[in-house]
């Protein structure tokens, strides 16, 4: 399949990613089931209480899953993982392994994305040879308690503004605020809690993706 990157891919302005704690009992693959059939084409795996047995063995099914929907999977920190089930690409934060490194693992067929909240790490993403870079958390939230503070939307436009790779933004992004951040540029967003939460997730999905694009009509205020 080809590779999909964040805004640049039909179905890519959401960027889905799991949390089986949040999706009300439902399991990864029904989740999954019911974002792909909504129209969604990037899914990132992301389960930081799993061990890597488990986490392998949902990955192999997501990655079936995704493949036969056109979509693009990602894997969240575990570059073995990843590796293992064939992944489209993985996804790693400032206290993993460095792009650069990561790529020597992956090869050249793997995407990288990297999570950024300051200029800095965005440049130093771009020298390492990322694919694509995370903006946040654009609010605070308690999908990562760790995440510390939400990023100001300076950041976001200092990202539209200076870098050329594909982004997207992630942290505390609702269907009520993702107006706004498609106002500042912002073409794909990656959500948890508003869609893994929702009782009827492809309704969930028509509304955020709805209210994204109102908002892409509109100007940045």
């Amino acid at each position: 399949m080809p590779i999909i990157l964040p805004g640049q891919t039909p179905g890519a302005d959401i960027y889905a990613i799991t949390d089986s704690d949040l999706s009300l009992g439902r399991s990864n693959e029904e989740v999954a089931r019911a974002l792909l059939s909504a129209g969604v084409t990037i899914l990132q795996y992301r389960e930081k209480h799993k061990d890597k047995g488990a986490k392998l063995a949902e990955c192999r099914v997501l990655r079936e899953m995704t493949r036969a929907a056109g979509a693009c999977f990602i894997v969240n920190d575990d570059v073995d993982v990843a590796l293992l089930c064939e992944a489209d690409g993985v996804h790693v934060g400032q206290s993993d392994l460095p792009a650069r490194d990561v790529r020597r693992l992956v090869g050249s067929g793997m995407i990288i994305g990297v999570s950024t909240k300051n200029p800095e790490q965005a440049l130093q993403a771009v020298a390492d040879g990322a694919d694509y870079i995370g903006v946040g958390p654009i609010c605070a939230t308690a999908t990562k308690p760790d995440a510390g503070p939400g990023v100001t939307l300076s950041y976001l436009d200092w990202v539209v503004a200076n870098i050329q790779l594909p982004f997207v933004a992630i942290g505390g992004i609702k269907r009520t605020n993702i107006g706004e951040l498609a106002r500042h540029g912002c073409k794909s967003c990656a959500l948890i809690s508003e869609l893994v939460s929702a009782p009827d997730i492809a309704a969930r999905v028509a509304e955020v993706r709805h209210a994204m694009h109102a908002g892409q009509d509109g100007p940045a205020r």
